[in-house]
């Protein structure tokens, strides 16, 4: 199915499990057939073009990025997961229990095939371009025997931890100057431990509304086994058995995933497996937008703030690497 959304794009859609998966396809002009790329977005309810219902704008990487390697010769699509988008509230009382690393695996599957019989699309050359989250989807996707493998994977703002080890140290970081830190702290811990062991989960009504959310969100039925899978996935191990060529980028904007405490365990894997390569960018932040402050000085607030405002650019020299990086492999 598909039906003109504007100028070099079409709405494109596929099937999981009965469920609507919802796409753009963007096109540089001309026949073809052209390299593409498929972009797999971040956590939660972030869409296709990287917004997110939490966080202020509409300008969101995604689409940005989409329009950049159009007008440098790929094709690329990129979609709604199922839990996300204009979707999100229809589909989500259908996925209550079903949502897992498989059902992840087969929306980035759909994509996949979807591109590789498109006749203006050299399917030898079919990319991943993922963010955050979305980079866990791509290892598990390319690791899994694929009909159609990627070219290549650019992993930006990738963690190397696995996400149960992330998630606590972001929450220490926050909690380090709060009074009575390292209780709160000590309470998640306690909540996380259960509900990995598959024991009851008792949520302390003392604890702050946000802290008290973060637990409800990572242990409530809709999100299982999803959950409880990808907080024990190991991401870099993962991605010693990957083949193809990777880009790992990684922002020194970032106060989501620290290039300092990331970086290195990158490049312990890259020291054994030739194909992985990792760069830091400057000014980049979480969803690789150009931030003009000190590292010091984003707060939390700011960062959130900036992902997708109308006043915010992608960061020249990421785009630059991206696309550069990806000609290199064609």
């Amino acid at each position: 199915m598909s039906t003109n959304e504007g100028h070099n794009d079409v709405l494109v859609s596929w099937e999981v499990d009965e469920i609507e998966v919802q796409a753009t396809l963007t096109r540089p002009p001309g026949e073809g057939p052209f390299p593409a790329v498929i972009f797999v977005a971040g956590s939660g309810p972030t869409d296709r073009n990287w917004n997110s219902p939490l966080v202020p704008g509409t300008n969101g990487s995604g689409a940005l990025l989409a329009r950049v390697l159009a007008e440098n010769g790929f094709i690329t699509l990129r979609y709604d997961k199922r839990a996300s988008g204009s979707k999100v509230q229809e589909n989500i009382k259908r996925l209550v229990g079903k949502i897992s690393m498989h059902g992840h695996l087969e929306e980035l599957a759909g994509g996949g095939d979807l591109l590789a019989r498109r006749q203006d699309v050299d399917a030898s050359h079919i990319f991943a371009l993922t963010n955050s989250e979305g980079c866990v989807h791509a290892i598990n996707y390319q690791t899994q025997s694929p009909a159609f493998p990627f070219a290549g994977m650019v992993l930006t703002s990738a963690f190397a931890r696995p996400t149960g080890d992330l998630a606590h140290s972001q929450i220490a970081a926050q909690l380090e100057a709060v009074p009575g830190g390292a209780d709160l702290l000590a309470a998640y811990d306690a909540a996380i431990k259960d509900f990995l062991a598959g024991r009851p989960v008792e949520i302390d009504e003392q604890l702050p509304e946000a802290l008290r959310m973060v637990i409800i969100g990572v242990t409530q039925p809709v999100n299982q086994p999803f959950s409880r899978e990808l907080w024990a996935y190991d991401p870099t191990k993962q991605l010693t058995k990957a083949t193809a060529p990777v880009l790992i980028v990684l922002g020194k904007k970032d106060i989501q995933v620290d290039w300092a405490t990331n970086g290195p365990l990158f490049e312990n894997v890259a020291r054994k497996h030739a194909n992985i390569e990792i760069v830091y960018m400057e000014n980049a932040n979480h969803v690789l937008k150009y931030e003009p402050k000190p590292r010091p000085q984003i707060t939390p607030a700011d960062a959130m703030a900036t992902y997708s405002a109308d006043t915010t650019q992608l960061d020249p020299d990421t785009s630059e690497t991206i696309i550069t990086w990806l000609k290199s492999h064609l």
